[in-house]
């Protein structure tokens, strides 16, 4: 049976981005894909800010940052299980089923967080639910990104894939922002009586609503364009389980550079994000609002560079774009972190910098992970590689930096931990084939040569 459809078919699923109602579609496919993306991550900004506050009501004594950092890490245990039972789920009965159940479970848990009684009302109680509210996000999780990502993916014209696709990273940054900003306008508004008291429950409650509004996007969409066309080829069967099987025995190569990829990536971004707010206080002797701004000011400057870096790969190439990244963090990673702990100004200029730095890797996630695997397991591949190597060198990354900062008390470990982690995805990257501009249809891993022999194909077709 052959791999794609003939050509005037898959048209007819596909948006024209020349056309207004293609247009149209591709930005509701952004959107659609984009808020789960952001709500996500509006949790882990508001987590992040709401750090002391956290402290405060569920860990109280000596190690209370210890364990607010555990809080934040545990939500990462049952990410790759999630990705494990969400991925071949996905790649069974379509994208769109699974993210609409994704985005409720992640929203919700969210929101009860805001609701959960402190440590003073209950005791051992109240840290109890909240790290099983975080590990219920963590499951959730592991089917939300890896399912957003290939969403967009298999919506996007090939030659745009990376110029679209950065739209769902935008996402991540104005969640995150979105959090952070809530945070310190709380703080201004607030007196501290009041935050520690019941303030730092107000953005929490904010996830319900906006997993309602993602929920509602997802509901008006059909599945991708490539999804469908397998389906009606009759290629999609057997089981999830079926779809497991397959990805392990015949895939597990692009497992194993993703997963190298991964450690990079996320060390760096939840270093640079999650674990910042702490840092500028506890280390660099910042204040609760002065840690906000500089992160806020750092996440807008790399929000205004994800799209540049998106488009630009599209033409250049997702190679480059990692190797730069990889490269400069490897190389600036010390020096930036030794300047931000030179005080307030000099923060934000090396936070902006080593964000700018890291940019091009997260502009081109979503263009660069779902090429790695054909379409009857790239849900699954996708998200079990990513959430795997997230919970292991990821999630665990502020708590990691924050132990070994408070243990040793070297303030540039964070930057050495970063440098170990470039290292791993540069050799991983060695590996990774390029895929900017190719098509991601069919059953086969996409690449240049698969393109060449399905136009091949067609032309002979046409002869005929």
């Amino acid at each position: 049976m052959s791999d794609t459809k003939p050509v005037d078919t898959f048209d007819e699923l596909a948006p024209d981005p020349e056309s207004p109602e293609g247009r149209k579609l591709l930005h509701k496919a952004i959107g659609a894909s984009a808020i789960g993306n952001a709500t996500e991550w509006f949790d882990y900004g508001v987590y992040a800010a709401a750090s002391v506050y956290l402290t405060q009501a569920f860990f109280p004594g000596d190690y209370g940052t210890i364990g607010t950092m555990l809080g934040f890490a545990v939500s990462f245990v049952l990410r790759p299980l999630g990705g494990m039972v969400w991925g071949p789920i996905g790649d069974r009965i379509g994208r769109k089923s699974v993210l609409a159940m994704t985005i409720l479970l992640i929203s919700g848990a969210t929101a009860l967080i805001g609701l959960l009684p402190t440590h003073a009302s209950i005791g051992i109680w109240a840290p109890i639910l909240l790290i099983l509210l975080r590990v219920v996000q963590g499951f959730s999780t592991g089917g939300e990104y890896g399912g957003a990502a290939t969403f967009m993916a298999e919506y996007a014209p090939d030659n745009k894939r990376g110029k679209y696709g950065s739209f769902l990273e935008f996402g991540t940054l104005g969640g995150f922002c979105a959090g952070t900003a809530f945070v310190l306008f709380l703080q201004l508004g607030l007196s501290d009586s009041q935050m520690d008291q019941w303030g730092w429950r107000i953005p929490f409650l904010f996830a319900l609503p906006l997993g309602l509004i993602g929920l509602y996007l997802r509901s008006q969409m059909d599945d991708t364009p490539v999804f469908q066309e397998l389906e009606q080829e009759d290629e999609i069967t057997g089981t999830p389980w079926t779809r497991f099987k397959d990805l392990m025995l015949h895939y597990w190569q692009p497992i194993l550079i993703m997963f190298g990829m991964v450690i990079a990536l996320n060390v760096a971004n939840y270093t640079l994000l999650a674990y910042q707010p702490t840092y500028l206080q506890n280390t660099i002797g910042l204040t609760e609002s002065s840690a906000s701004v500089v992160n806020l000011i750092g996440q807008l400057a790399m929000m205004a560079l994800i799209p540049f870096f998106g488009w630009w790969s599209d033409s250049t190439g997702r190679k480059p774009m990692w190797w730069g990244s990889l490269v400069g963090l490897f190389v600036l990673a010390i020096p930036l972190y030794w300047v931000m702990g030179q005080g307030f100004a000099w923060a934000i200029v090396a936070f902006v910098i080593l964000g700018a730095l890291y940019i091009p890797q997260l502009a081109t996630i979503s263009a660069t992970f779902p090429a790695m695997f054909p379409t009857q397991v790239r849900y699954a591949g996708f998200a079990i590689s990513y959430n795997v190597a997230t919970a292991a060198f990821g999630g665990t990354a502020p708590l990691v930096n924050d132990a070994v900062v408070e243990g040793t008390g070297w303030s540039l470990f964070p930057a050495a931990y970063m440098m170990g982690a470039c290292a791993i995805g540069m050799v991983a990257l060695l590996f990774l084939k390029e895929t900017a501009g190719c098509s991601i249809r069919g059953t086969e891993i996409p690449s240049k040569e698969n393109d060449f022999r399905e136009l091949q194909k067609r032309l002979a077709e046409t002869k005929a």
